[in-house]
């Protein structure tokens, strides 16, 4: 039998991933409409979404059977000037996820939950060359140097001081996107130090096959989100310049099932190696579009259900 798997989401579902955006959907509104889609989790969102006090997000968590399974640095990780800022945005992030109600431990996790995915972000070249190995810039030798021990210094205070694991996304339009940089990420990066969440839609924006990318890396592997992508509408945003989340609101992500990537494949390979745990199901949109969010989450849980999992 195959260890259980419990589906989560996350408020990027809504749209939610510029706190600065004056269209996104109350918070309170995410955690009403994740219940009532019927998951038993959700991501805590961006920095500054959700309130950090513990009372109320946890009463409100509590009252919908709700549990926060992964707190979000999604911030420059390049800058040395931004490390007191990760600094504290880790420490306030772990300090709420650790206190609020907690998910159950399941057969498989290698490590519990929350964890803390850790994305970098804010680049503007790297953003308009999502998707685009080949005109991507790399970061120079001191600027890899710099974001590697940006992010030692978050693994290391949220396992030192919370006892959360730090989970590193490879994210379309960061720094590490591409097939090199992941290689180069773990090379870097120790497993005592922190894992990896491997993002299915993310890996197949950037070029990799995710059953593949997956099975490479399967020893880092302690925590995956799940998306899919509209394989007509991806081949309409690479053949312009146009930047991530703005390609995302023309409806590159799509229900998980209607899209390109190989979910038999990476059903079989989660069985075969055992995984067991949460998976979180992300379709980026444009908060504008949120009336489409429950049916589309219920056709990914739809298809995701009658695929096995």
């Amino acid at each position: 039998m195959p260890n259980p798997i419990t589906l989560t989401c996350a408020p990027c579902c809504w749209g939610v991933d510029d706190v600065r955006n004056p269209h996104l959907p109350p918070w309170e509104k995410v955690l009403d409409e994740a219940a009532a889609a019927g998951f038993g989790g959700l991501e805590l969102g961006p920095y500054g979404y959700m309130p950090r006090d513990v009372g109320r997000v946890g009463a409100a968590l509590s009252q919908r059977g709700l549990a926060i399974v992964a707190g979000t640095i999604f911030d420059n990780l390049v800058a040395p000037a931004n490390r007191d800022s990760l600094l504290r945005q880790t420490a306030e992030i772990c300090a709420l996820i650790t206190a609020l109600p907690q998910p159950p431990t399941l057969p498989g996790q290698r490590f519990a939950a929350p964890y803390l995915t850790v994305m970098d972000w804010g680049h503007e070249a790297r953003d308009y060359a999502a998707g685009h190995s080949d005109r991507a810039p790399r970061l120079s030798v001191d600027g890899w140097a710099s974001m590697i021990a940006n992010i030692r210094a978050i693994a290391e205070l949220a396992r030192d001081r919370y006892g959360v694991r730090a989970t590193i996304h490879p994210h379309a339009g960061g720094n590490i996107e591409f097939a090199d940089e992941l290689a180069r990420l773990v090379t870097g990066i120790g497993p005592e130090t922190a894992g990896l969440c491997l993002d299915t839609g993310h890996l197949a924006y950037s070029g990799m096959d995710p059953v593949q990318t997956l099975a490479q890396y399967w020893d880092r592997v302690d925590y995956i989100h799940f998306k899919d992508i509209d394989p007509a509408v991806f081949a309409e945003v690479m053949g312009r310049p146009i930047r991530f989340f703005d390609a995302c609101a023309t409806g590159v992500m799509c229900p998980i099932g209607t899209g390109a990537i190989d979910y038999k494949g990476i059903r079989a390979l989660l069985s075969a190696r055992g995984y067991g745990g949460y998976i979180t199901i992300e379709q980026e949109r444009d908060p504008r579009n949120a009336g489409g969010v429950l049916p589309d989450l219920a056709a990914s849980q739809d298809f995701l259900r009658r695929t096995g999992f």
